[in-house]
């Protein structure tokens, strides 16, 4: 149990070291804000950390929710936290991307079993698949 909760608990504490920084490097904008792409894939990584925890997983449908409820909580937290911080503010945008990364990610999870399972690979199968992958598609030419 303990290492199931490793992730979670890495990816709350990098969310909260990152977001009490007054500055952040961003990429240049492209007429959109490519930080919700952010916020939508760090989310989505901490409900689907969530999920993995064996006792939420054990839960079903109901784990999902949990995962998703207790993401968006967090998120919807640490935008009024970045309101304390100077020169940041609330945007109400950063916690719809992160709902909605949540909500992604844990369905994605939770349905597509294909990516469960890679997910749940040893990290040795999981690198030796990948590196086969690509030495097939793009090692004969």
């Amino acid at each position: 149990m303990k290492r199931a909760v490793f992730w979670p608990i890495l990816i709350v504490v990098t969310v909260f070291v990152v977001s009490g920084q007054s500055e952040l490097a961003t990429p240049p904008s492209f007429g959109w804000r490519i930080d919700l792409l952010a916020h939508f894939a760090v989310f989505g990584a901490l409900a689907t950390s969530i999920l993995r925890i064996p006792a939420v997983w054990r839960m079903g449908g109901r784990g999902v929710l949990l995962a998703i409820v207790l993401t968006s909580v967090y998120g919807g937290l640490d935008e009024l936290r970045q309101s304390f911080t100077p020169g940041r503010f609330m945007q109400f945008d950063d916690w719809v991307a992160d709902t909605l990364g949540a909500t992604f990610a844990a369905c994605l999870y939770w349905k597509w079993t294909a990516y469960r399972k890679f997910l749940e690979m040893p990290n040795s199968e999981c690198i030796r698949r990948i590196f086969s992958y690509f030495s097939l598609s793009h090692g004969t030419q």
